[in-house]
Order: structure tokens, then sequence, then C-alpha cells
């Protein structure tokens, strides 16, 4: 599992191990983990370090004093290392006298520094540091738009991403690679700041920390959350899941959905809706009725909302009305936002929204919180967006998106670190809004059943799209059964 921790979390357990150790073994430490990556990626790209090109853009504070002290350490292996000094008269003095002394060269001037930059082999972004706050200042943005060749490495955390909530408010430093001491950190595992944080890779310097505030899933996670049924288990044991969706303007809503929550380890699936016909034929072992989900016999979990049209209000409310999990998304969202947060009011079973950027800024507009055309603030600020629907709708949220983000009323949340861009095609939700239904049918707690099914979901788009091609939602819960044995360690 990945763990992200605050940015003042992982001050408070840098202040306490610094009271432990020498003074600058912690800067040390960090800046031999910088230089060690920074000489495997020069290897890579030139086959040596020695007469290798290396800027290093170092602001005030720590985080450039890394930067320089790494630089330093280049140098003394023969790289030809020039520093610039965005804020000359703040540089960090131990830093900048380390590379002095291994015949490293310093510029303040901008112009040269620009010129420098977009002919240097790798290039060290040490402008802004975790605690840096807003878009790159005035002399630090001619660098984010300049032209490169460089393999660009960020220091911590890319300058002008939020460390904590991965937003960028403005002007940011692309980096191809982002050297993180300690800990991740929450901006770098969620999109937009993600995008610019390249490949990240964790250098460990002795931090002690708390519980994590954002985690990634990964395969072994995973596998022990994923339902297996035991030699006592029959259909019901393994959980029943209903799934109320479909209309007649969407149809196929109702066969998706169908599709992913057959591959979510639940032992049978009850479907209501006015698809009834169209999903026993495609599916002949679904249970099917065209009552609502009130008369439609014993299920452990709802799924409501994909394509429900014009009989998503009744549905929803049926569902909600009952004792057991209930999954609203699609036009169940859009019914729930109509009615707001007291739409959930009373409800003593777990509820589990999956909405998209736009369904978000609605239930967000339903809360009183944002007009409902704001559709980029969630996009751009998913963390706090997942977080804020969680505690004003006391439910669990699954904002999907180029990050599928995942969020409890408490503020735990849990990032989804794989997927494609291909799953950006015509109910591929649906799919994920079956699967996710399945898994608390089956069991999990909301936050696990979203999160593990985001992940699944996917694997599967990434194996329906291995070569390259467009994909369609089918083909992405056809690739399910093979996701599922990826993680659990055996051929697909």
């Amino acid at each position: 599992m990945r763990r992200a921790h605050r940015v003042e979390q992982v001050r408070a357990a840098e202040a306490a191990l610094l009271a432990r150790l020498p003074e600058g073994t912690l800067m040390q430490r960090a800046a031999a983990g910088l230089a060690a990556t920074c000489a495997r990626l020069l290897i890579r790209r030139r086959g040596r370090v020695y007469g290798a090109r290396v800027v290093v853009l170092a602001g005030s504070g720590d985080n450039g004093g890394d930067a320089l002290y790494a630089g330093a350490l280049l140098a003394r292996r023969g790289a030809a290392v020039t520093a610039v000094l965005l804020a000359p008269e703040r540089a960090h003095a131990g830093g900048l006298a380390a590379l002095r002394a291994a015949c490293g060269r310093v510029v303040v001037e901008q112009e040269v520094g620009v010129a420098d930059f977009s002919c240097a082999d790798l290039v060290l972004d040490g402008i802004v540091g975790i605690g840096g706050r807003g878009g790159l200042r005035p002399e630090a943005q001619p660098y984010a738009a300049a032209e490169r060749r460089a393999v660009v490495v960020a220091v911590d955390v890319p300058s002008g991403v939020d460390a904590d909530t991965g937003e960028v408010p403005g002007a940011a430093l692309r980096a191809d690679v982002t050297v993180t001491f300690g800990t991740y950190k929450p901006g770098l595992l969620i999109d937009p700041g993600a995008s610019y944080a390249g490949a990240v890779q964790l250098v460990g310097i002795g931090l002690e920390l708390p519980a994590e505030d954002v985690w990634c899933l990964q395969h072994e996670d995973l596998a022990s959350l994923l339902p297996v049924p035991d030699v006592e288990s029959d259909k019901y044991r393994r959980g029943v899941v209903g799934v109320a969706a479909g209309s007649a303007r969407y149809p196929g809503a109702a066969l998706l959905a169908v599709a992913g929550a057959l591959r979510g380890g639940a032992g049978a699936v009850r479907y209501v809706g006015t698809a009834a016909e169209e999903v026993v034929r495609r599916f002949p072992e679904v249970l099917v009725t065209e009552a609502g989900p009130a008369g439609a016999g014993r299920v452990q979990a709802w799924v409501v909302g994909p394509g429900g049209g014009e009989g998503a209000e009744q549905a929803l409310r049926e569902a909600l009305a009952s004792d057991v999990p209930v999954l609203v998304d699609a036009d169940g969202l859009t019914e729930l936002a109509r009615l707001g947060p007291s739409g959930l009011a009373g409800r003593s079973a777990p509820t589990l929204l999956t909405p998209h950027a736009g369904e978000a800024a609605r239930l967000l507009a339903g809360a009183g919180a944002a007009a409902p055309q704001d559709a980029g603030r969630p996009a751009a600020a998913r963390l706090r967006t997942a977080r804020e629907l969680a505690a004003l709708y006391r439910a669990t949220v699954l904002l999907k998106g180029s990050t599928t983000v995942v969020a409890e009323p408490g503020g735990a949340a849990g990032v989804n670190p794989t997927g494609t861009s291909w799953l950006a095609t015509a109910g591929s939700g649906d799919v994920l809004s079956g699967l996710a239904g399945s898994l608390l049918a089956a069991g999990l707690p909301p936050l696990d059943a979203a999160c593990a099914a985001a992940y699944l979901h996917g694997l599967a788009g990434r194996r329906a799209a291995a070569e390259g091609t467009p994909l369609t939602a089918l083909d992405v819960a056809h690739a399910l059964p093979a996701a599922w044995l990826d993680v659990c360690g055996q051929q697909g």
C-alpha cells in the first residue's frame, strides 16, 4: 500500500527526528537519495554521469538546500552543475557552499538560467517545497513555459503543485520524475498534481509517521479484500445484489450494470426494471422482475440509477427505504441532488455515491455548497470535493475521473492508481457501479468495496485497451475476470 501524509504530519515527524540527529543529517539523507536517483537517470540516458549538464533550480529554504546538496554530489562525480538561484538572498547557505566547493557554477541572472535550462541533460526542480501554496511566482514562471530537452526531477513535489491536495492553482513545473522524502504526499497521487509528478520514487529518511491521510491500494492489498466462497457458501450466503437500472431511453445501462455485477463476487444478481426481457436474454442466470426495489425480494445491496430515466426517482426512494447498503449512480444522483442531504436522512445502512465531476457539482449545489454548473471545481479539487460531499451527505463517495478518489464522512480517503484514459467511454461507469454493488452485497464495507471496484475496473480497462485500441464498456466487463486473476497472483 502506498501511504501518503499531509504536510503538517510530515513536518511534525521531521521535527521529532531532527531533535535526535546531528544538525544537517536529515538533509544529507534526502540529498543522497536524490543524487542517486539523478545519477541512475543520467546513466540510463547518457551512459554516464561524467560530463552531463545539470541545472539546479534552487529556491529558498530546505527544498532548495536539498537540490543544492544533491547538485554538489553530482558535481563530484564529474557532472557540469549550474545552480540558478531564484531567491539569491535566501538561498540555503550550506547547500550553496557545498556546491561551490564541488566546483559547481552559480548564476542569478534568470535569462542565463532559462538558457541553461533549455539545453541541460537533467534539471533539479528545487524551487518550492511541500509547504508551497499557489502557483509559481513570476520569477519562476518562465521555466514552466521554456523549451526543454532535459529530464526534470522534482524535489519532494513539483513546484506549483499543492502537496496536500494535488491542486494546481497556477503555473507549475511539470516533472518527469519526482523524488519524495519520507512518505508519499497526497498531491503526488491525485490529478491534476499527479500528472505533473511523472514517475514518483520514495526515498526513506527515517521518519516515524502517524496513520496515513490518503492511501493507494496495491495488488496484495486488494487480494486480501476480494470475497472468496468457502465450502459452506451458497448463492445467498455469498450475497445477492439488486440492480435497478435502465429505461426505455437507456436500456443498455441495465445490461452494463448487470454485466459488472455478475463479476463482482456476489452469489446472485436480481434485476428490476423495464429492461427485464433484454437482461434475462443476455444473462439467463439473472433473477428478473419488472417490480420496483420494494417488491423485488431479498437482496444484500442495491445499485440504483444507471440509465434510470423516468423511473429513477421511485426506484431511489424504494431502495433508500431498505435496510441494506445502497449504491447511487447516474440518474439516481440527479434525483438525490434534488432532494439534497435530507434524502439520506434516517438511513441506518451505508450509502455509496459514485458521481463524475458534473454530478458532483449538482450534489454540491443540492447541499447549497456550489453552483450546479460548476463542474470545473470537482475536477480541479478532487480530494477536497470527495471529502466535502462525503461529509455533507454522510455517505461514502467515489468521485470518478482521471484520478478516482474515494472518501468517507470522517475524511478517510483512498486514491485509485489503476486505469486508462480509454475508460472515458459510454457505459463504463455503469459497469463500475454494478461491480461495486456486487462487492457491497458480498459483505465489503463501502470504502473497501469502492476502492476495490475502482482498482479492478481500472485493471480491466488496461487489459481491454492493451493494444492501444479503443474499447467499449462491455470490453471492460469481459476483462474483469482476468483482472481479478491478476490481483490474486494468477495468470489471466
